[in-house]
């Protein structure tokens, strides 16, 4: 028989539970444009740097609020010019509840290196990775590479024992490299686990309550990451307190819309620029007269009134060639590029292609709307130099397939474009180095001897200062060469719920140079 104490305590204990404040189980919802990478050797675009960044960690991470690096899964190191060697910190466990040794990082170099994806190009210098004992790992280079450190943000660490024990089917010893399993799957140390990953809809993520750093009480025990939101419903979930953080692609009469109902708008700026990419491997684009021709044409000024936001906060500001103001090699920001009709008419008519001959596809991506006023931006523009032009809806997944060749790749692609590791090195190599073609970043097969060498002697020099200069020639270089529109610098702006603190996303003296990095969700906060 059940008492009445024993009914009342049941009472109370279900009134209790009802009445649990909010923030005892959060959620944090966000989206990103797709296709989520979960596998970091194949990770590089946004979407993807958020996903490793939280599920992964690398030997080092960006300092927040300063330029340079620390030391993250490493304690510290040291180099010769050639060689660095890293000591690991102690009692670091994977998810899995693995310990971190040196041979994990060596596999994680040998993986990439072997996969040949994602930012695999970054590492094309070093020779061998070598474990000295289980807590010191080294480094050796086949040459000088002034930006290794930076590039080594890019190199998360797995498990290897968990993914040895996970390989799928291939050829040789290594089979696939896990590659199926980490589709669907972390092997990381990060502070946030992997719940569930469908990378067209959505990834689900959970705290990590072991993690290394620890991650605050207030931080998000949940992040649902959705893919592919039209700017419509995002603005329509927000407004109705059902969504966080908006990805960076919502057009700005959308944010200012949700600022005007209270929204909070997030920023991240300094790392990334807008490039409208020219196909150079094929007509019209081969001849750098026509390049030059619609690098004039372009109105820059509008370019950057179409993305304000309002007074204080804009979605771009003036490039002044291709390397955001403010990097290392960047021109002076009271040189802004400038359209000039009269200049872009001289190097036409030194085009060896008739404009009225000529009809140029210039497509833009379908997941971001913003790209398609650009795009009949150009259109008008280029249609004042009697240039045809047509205009073209890409999903950014048939985009990514098309630019692995040239033949199949638009005479104009629109894309935008960070520093990957924030140094100079990692934005412009990846797009303009012959040997880097194909990719997303270098829809443009640009084969220029001067670039080439400028790009390696930027890799190989000693000092600051010498870099400072390899970079400031190399930015007068592409502007002469004109692989691309160098249309404005970006700043990533994120509309977001009162409910959600994100202090590197808010404050500047709390931000990091690394773009994506803002995204470590332990460092965000779920308010009541």
């Amino acid at each position: 028989m059940t008492s009445r104490w024993t009914m009342a305590a049941a009472a109370l204990a279900l009134s209790t539970a009802l009445a649990l404040p909010a923030w005892a189980e959060t959620v944090l919802r966000i989206d990103e444009a797709p296709i989520g990478e979960l596998d970091p050797a194949k990770a590089s675009d946004y979407s993807g740097s958020v996903l490793m960044f939280n599920a992964y960690d690398a030997l080092v991470m960006p300092k927040q609020g300063a330029l340079g690096y620390e030391p993250l899964l490493a304690a510290s190191w040291e180099t010769t010019g050639t060689t660095y060697t890293f000591k690991l910190k102690p009692d670091v466990k994977f998810q899995s509840g693995n310990a971190l040794t040196a041979e994990d990082v060596v596999f994680s170099f040998d993986r990439m290196k072997a996969l040949g994806a994602g930012l695999s190009y970054l590492f094309t210098t070093v020779d061998k990775a070598e474990a000295v004992d289980p807590a010191t790992v080294k480094f050796t280079l086949k040459e000088r590479y002034a930006p290794f450190i930076s590039a080594l943000t890019r190199l998360p660490i797995l498990d290897k024992k968990l993914v040895m024990a996970n390989l799928g089917t291939g050829d040789g010893p290594m089979k696939d490299w896990g590659q199926a399993f980490l589709s669907g799957h972390a092997a990381g140390t990060g502070a946030y686990k992997v719940v569930s990953h469908n990378p067209q809809e959505e990834t689900v993520m959970a705290k990590n309550a072991a993690y290394f750093l620890g991650v605050a009480a207030k931080a998000p025990d949940t992040v649902r990451i959705r893919y592919g939101l039209e700017a419509a419903t995002v603005r329509t979930l927000i407004a109705q307190n059902e969504h966080d953080i908006s990805s960076q692609w919502l057009p700005p009469e959308v944010l200012k819309s949700l600022a005007a109902d209270g929204a909070q708008l997030l920023t991240e700026r300094g790392s990334t620029e807008f490039y409208i990419k020219l196909n150079t491997a094929k007509p019209p684009f081969d001849d750098v007269e026509c390049r030059l021709a619609v690098s004039y044409a372009f109105d820059y000024d509008t370019g950057v009134k179409m993305v304000a936001i309002d007074d204080k906060v804009s979605q771009g500001t003036p490039a002044t060639g291709a390397i955001p103001v403010g990097m290392l090699g960047s021109l002076p920001a009271d040189q802004p590029l400038k359209r000039d009709l009269d200049k872009a008419r001289e190097h036409l008519a030194k085009c060896k292609y008739k404009p009225e001959d000529t009809t140029v596809e210039i497509s833009w991506i379908g997941e971001v709307p913003l790209e398609e006023r650009f795009a009949l931006l150009m259109q008008a523009n280029f249609s004042e130099l009697g240039l045809k032009a047509e205009v073209k809806k890409v999903p950014w997944a048939l985009f990514t397939e098309q630019v692995t060749k040239p033949e199949n790749t638009p005479n104009i692609s629109q894309v935008f474009v960070n520093t990957m590791t924030g140094d100079p090195d990692t934005l412009l190599y990846g797009m303009y180095h012959s040997s880097a073609a194909g990719t997303w970043m270098s829809p443009e097969f640009l084969k220029d001897g001067e670039v080439d060498t400028l790009l390696t002697r930027g890799r190989e020099a000693a000092s600051e200062d010498e870099r400072a200069k390899i970079y400031t020639d190399l930015n007068k270089r592409l502007l002469a060469v004109a692989p691309s529109i160098f249309a404005q610098d970006q700043t990533a702006v994120f509309a977001a719920s009162k409910r959600v603190s994100a202090p590197a996303l808010s404050d500047p003296t709390k931000a990091f140079s690394l773009s994506a990095f803002g995204f470590s969700f332990r460092l965000m906060e779920m308010k009541e």
